[in-house]
């Protein structure tokens, strides 16, 4: 700030000369998990000297702090950001305003001609229904009226009353057609006076930016405004397509979803998506000794009945710290990950989750049906992959899709390059299991003269209704103990594949293929035993 206030000084004289109204456009927009840095041109045409110029269309949530500014050929001098008494949006010469007071007045011409067609219908309409209140009134008069001239009078009479209320009811049926016009007619004059006082008048859905500059040479000028905005974010969605013929693949389709609420749209703008967080805390924590004291416990209890400590101890606390500055973080640098979309985009304020989709990776997977007997009936598929891209798999939503079908989704971590990483990819309906326990036997009880003891035996099935081959990895579990009074034995047959599966004791897994129209079964038996005076939890 002290460099603009040099600068301020060196402008040539007369001090500010004018004031410059200047409209910005964005440019490029660097969309973080919260917030975004939003660029944005500005060009004006100034003669030389000082000025102050006023961008007045930045949004309501600009961060005043985090405003920059860059320009070639235009000294800088200091600079604000103003959100009341807000000037008009636009010259109220500019042909833009001009256009928009033409549309104005052409609207209120429409609006006055649907008036008027509709006060000439009514004014048809009252001067037959008169008509005929007055014909109705007509009474013959003196002796000389004959049976013929008053059947000639009352037929005269009766067709012009007839014809009068003819012409009323026929401009009474004009009046809806009328009307719908004169709404129309309103329609149109109320959306050009919303757009003329979007130029000419302020308000609270925006905030302009005063900036005091120095020309040298009259003409066009360009200057360059970053700032950043807090209603902005972004988050990763993958489409996973899992396929097992003719050989495993899982193709990830990766995208991302925007939404932005910052007051103006984004149209046409260079996207750059990064995972760094500038609103995030951005060093470590401090930690402060801890004082801790004794003392008589007569002498602590004083006041109010509560402990008393030591006035350093009751006053210590963590000192306040100004904020760290907000930084931009260049592109790829430490674990920041950037996705640089390839194309302009458009980004509407207001859009929730505005999906764009960004590359493919392919991965070869492991692909089995799990098996968990105990807790299931069906077994389901899982594809097992390393993450053999060059680049992190960011945490994020994933739609889940086997041979094509939706079979459900998922929230999954992040996978770095080289992780490895499984995904669930719904149940396998022709995979039955079962699990049944034919025996369970306890022995002696004796509470105080024998030992107890339980055995437990347990039959698990795979039946493969498909009309294909699955390899399966079937998991179940045998109790352990980690006191030497309670023992614990199990066998199985065929014997587990793997025990302590993932260093979780007691969990067992075997691995097979099953064809189809196949069943295959699996003993699992196990005694607890412990000596008397013991009860079992």
């Amino acid at each position: 700030m002290h460099r603009f206030a040099i600068l301020a000084l060196m402008l040539p004289s007369p001090a500010l000369a004018d004031q410059i109204m200047a409209a910005s456009h964005v440019t490029a927009v660097t969309v973080y998990p919260e917030g975004a840095q939003v660029t944005r041109e500005v060009t004006f045409n100034a003669p030389a000297g000082q000025h102050d110029l006023l961008i007045t269309d930045l949004p309501s949530d600009t961060v005043a702090e985090l405003i920059r500014l860059r320009a070639d050929g235009v000294q800088l001098g200091a600079y604000a950001l103003r959100t009341d008494r807000l000037p008009p949006r636009a010259d109220p010469a500019s042909a833009e305003v001009l256009a928009a007071k033409a549309a104005v007045e052409a609207a209120q011409t429409g609006v006055q001609a649907a008036e008027a067609t509709i006060a000439a219908i009514n004014a048809k309409v009252e001067a037959a229904d008169a008509q005929a209140s007055f014909l109705r009134g007509v009474k013959p008069e003196g002796d000389a009226v004959t049976v013929d001239g008053l059947k000639a009078l009352a037929a005269m009479i009766g067709g012009e009353v007839l014809a009068a209320r003819q012409t009323a009811l026929a401009a009474d049926a004009e009046i809806p057609a009328a009307q719908k016009a004169l709404d129309a007619a309103n329609k149109v004059l109320a959306d050009a006076e919303a757009a003329q006082a979007a130029l000419l008048q302020g308000d609270t859905d925006y905030a302009a930016l005063s900036v005091a500059v120095g020309v040298e040479t009259a003409g066009e000028e360009h200057l360059t405004v970053t700032h950043f905005v807090s209603n902005a974010s972004w988050q990763p969605v993958y489409d996973m397509m899992l396929t097992r013929k003719p050989d495993p693949a899982l193709t990830v389709a990766r995208g991302v979803l925007v939404s932005q609420y910052s007051g103006e749209d984004w149209a046409g703008v260079d996207l750059t998506l990064s995972t760094a967080q500038p609103s995030a805390q951005a060093a470590p924590s401090t930690l402060w000794p801890e004082l801790r004291q004794i003392g008589d416990p007569a002498q602590m209890l004083k006041s109010d009945g509560g402990m008393q400590y030591d006035s350093a101890v009751e006053t210590m606390a963590e000192p306040a710290m100004a904020p760290a500055p907000v930084e931009a973080t260049a592109a790829l640098q430490g674990d920041v990950v950037v996705y640089h979309y390839p194309t302009p985009v458009n980004v509407a304020t207001g859009v929730e989750n505005l999906r764009l989709a960004l590359d493919e990776v392919q991965f070869t997977p492991k692909i089995e049906a799990r098996a968990v007997p105990r807790l299931d009936s069906t077994a389901f598929v899982l594809a097992s992959f390393s993450n053999d891209s060059k680049e992190m798999l960011l945490p994020g939503q994933a739609y889940l899709l086997r041979e094509g079908v939706l079979v459900g989704s998922s929230y999954i971590d992040a996978v770095p390059a080289g992780g490895k990483a499984e995904l669930a990819f719904g149940a396998i309906d022709g995979l039955r299991l079962s699990r049944a326990m034919p025996e369970r036997a306890e022995g002696d009880r004796g509470i105080l003269t024998s030992s107890t003891q339980i055995e437990e035996k347990a039959v698990l099935k795979v039946e493969n209704l498909t009309d294909e081959t699955w390899p399966v990895r079937l998991l179940d579990l045998v109790p352990y103990s980690e006191q030497e009074d309670l023992q614990i034995s199990f066998s199985a047959d065929p014997e587990p594949t793997e025990t302590d599966v993932d260093g979780q004791r007691g969990i067992l897994a075997w691995e097979f293929d099953i064809a189809a129209g196949e069943t295959k079964e699996v003993t699992l038996s196990h005694v607890m035993s412990w000596p008397e005076g013991k009860q079992l939890q």
